[in-house]
């Protein structure tokens, strides 16, 4: 087993003992970036080659550079006697839509493919003070909006370790695809519809949404200002809630972040699932699409291997002790992406009228003296098709004769998908649960091509994660076997506002559990 293959628990032990450096450490990871990865995006790919298709294309940009200045410090103040942090030497990457002081910062769009970030973001700032190494920053969709990859400007885009014709998921595609294929050890998403959920539960890795406000934003690059989330990627549970106390906690210079202390989410990590109600519900296991021809909403159910590997994993938390609960009704997550479509839109729309070409980022090259000709060009040139039709919609919904038909109306489904939650979680209600048990995704990895350029069908890969969005709850995603294409399948755990540790506990009893199951060896594609 190589250096980069380590848990970052494993790995951190071994640098802080001195058995391996930060520098070698390092080294493992690059070594198997050159390895997998191929070519970095771009937004002068060329043609796709044979070898282009074979590659993971994870990377915008990787700083070898300083990440090697971050390791010899660790090894340094080892060797001195100090101690550089409890994620010393562990490298991990970085979603291409978090601010890091001199780096490039491109959100994976041409508008800010010139934009070098004049100081680094909270969640990122914090892994580095606890002794990580920056690796780089890693491809995403356009501004985070998609649920694939493959509508970034920097392509080729990542495509999915297990088998390079899939996508990996997104908008954190790149974040998942680095470390399944060990490039990082830890990497840092955001959430806003499922996008670290998502992405991790197609390249089998495990994905938290943290509670809206546990993890500051402060250097994110919004898409939706009340629906994102920075979190964690990683291998197992354990990394997860490493990560989680290094990048959780309060924020002055963010307003959204809450106030309440950090919880150490390793104390009680394996306490096991005794007593602890977890629910089932039906409307999870079947989703609910827009007939094209007609509009009609149509359900239709899940997968059969999908809900069978979500039942399985409730029978064994059930052989552990924990208390399944079914039949939990969640009549309003079929509402999730409709809601989501509207909101999200309005909040992208104000958002993205920051970037104008004036102060950062692409100006259009033409001469010309009229300042709204200057913007419309600079605009139209230099963001992608899904930037646009966000603001279209957002200006549309949110105008102020169709605001009561859609957003206000949007605003009223989010709360009723909340409501849904607190009565699922009620400790005074009917159900009492300490956590819902869901699958992650409809779907295990779609082929590349399949989806991409129809926005209404890739918005649906995120309808049973998305209700966590809106209700602003916090979710973990866990791997759980494959599908009969070899592909992972993931299964989702929800649970009520700041229960992370529960749903970290839940995880990890599930993983001790299944150790020695034959799915937990079989390594991806690109490692065979």
């Amino acid at each position: 087993m190589q250096l980069c293959d380590l848990s970052a628990l494993e790995l951190t032990i071994k640098i802080r003992q001195r058995e391996v450096s930060a520098v070698e450490a390092l080294d493992s990871s690059l070594e198997r970036i050159r390895a997998v990865d191929g070519r970095p995006g771009s937004l002068k790919p060329g043609q796709l080659t044979a070898e282009d298709q074979k590659t993971l294309h994870a990377f915008i940009t990787l700083t070898e550079e300083r990440a090697r200045r971050q390791a010899e410090n660790v090894d340094q103040q080892l060797a001195a006697g100090e101690d550089p942090g409890p994620l010393a030497g562990v490298p991990f990457t970085v979603k291409d839509l978090f601010c890091v002081q001199g780096t490039p910062t491109t959100a994976a769009s041409r508008i800010l493919a010139n934009f070098v970030a004049p100081y680094t973001a909270t969640p990122i700032a914090r892994m580095e003070a606890a002794g990580a190494i920056m690796l780089g920053k890693v491809n995403l969709d356009e501004f985070a909006y998609g649920s694939s990859t493959e509508s970034s400007a920097f392509q080729p885009a990542a495509r999915n370790p297990w088998n390079t014709s899939r996508v990996p998921g997104g908008s954190s595609g790149g974040s998942a695809v680095s470390v399944a294929a060990g490039e990082a050890v830890l990497s840092i998403g955001t959430d806003t519809a499922g996008s670290i959920r998502q992405p991790a539960a197609f390249c089998g890795m495990v994905g938290l949404k943290p509670t809206y406000g546990r993890v500051s934003r402060y250097g994110l690059i919004a898409f939706g200002s009340s629906l994102d989330c920075p979190g964690p990627i990683a291998r197992n549970v354990s990394d997860t809630a490493a990560m989680l106390n290094i990048i959780a906690g309060p924020d002055s210079r963010d307003n959204t972040a809450v106030t309440l202390p950090p919880e150490d989410f390793l104390e009680k990590l394996e306490s096991g699932v005794k007593g602890m109600r977890i629910g089932l519900s039906p409307d999870y296991f079947r989703i609910a699409i827009p007939d094209p021809q007609t509009g009609e909403y149509c359900q239709q159910p899940l997968p059969e291997e999908i809900e069978t590997r979500v039942r399985q994993t409730a029978e064994l938390l059930a052989s552990l002790g924990a208390i399944i609960v079914d039949d939990v009704p969640m009549p309003n997550t079929r509402y999730g992406i409709p809601a989501f479509f509207v909101i999200s839109r309005v909040e992208a729309a104000s958002n993205l009228h920051r970037f104008d070409g004036v102060k950062y980022g692409y100006r259009t090259p033409q001469k010309m003296t009229d300042l709204n000709k200057m913007y419309r060009l600079s605009r139209g040139e230099g963001f992608g098709l899904q930037p646009k039709l966000r603001i279209l919609m957002g200006m549309y919904v949110s105008a102020a004769q169709y605001s009561e038909q859609y957003y206000q109306r949007a605003l009223k489904v989010r709360a009723m998908i909340r409501r849904d939650f607190e009565q699922a979680f009620d400790k005074a209600g009917k159900y009492q649960l300490d956590a819902l048990l869901t699958p992650t995704t409809p779907t295990t990895a779609f082929s590349i091509g399949d989806i991409y350029g129809d926005s209404v069908l890739m918005q649906f890969a995120d309808q049973l994660t998305v209700p966590a969005n809106h209700a602003g709850i916090p979710g973990l995603s866990i791997p759980a076997g494959f599908d009969g294409q070899g592909l992972p399948i993931g299964v989702q755990l929800l649970g009520p506002d700041f229960s992370e540790a529960s749903l970290l506990r839940i995880g990890r009893a599930y993983e001790m559990a299944t150790t020695e199951e034959a799915w937990r060896q079989i390594k991806p594609q690109v490692l065979r």
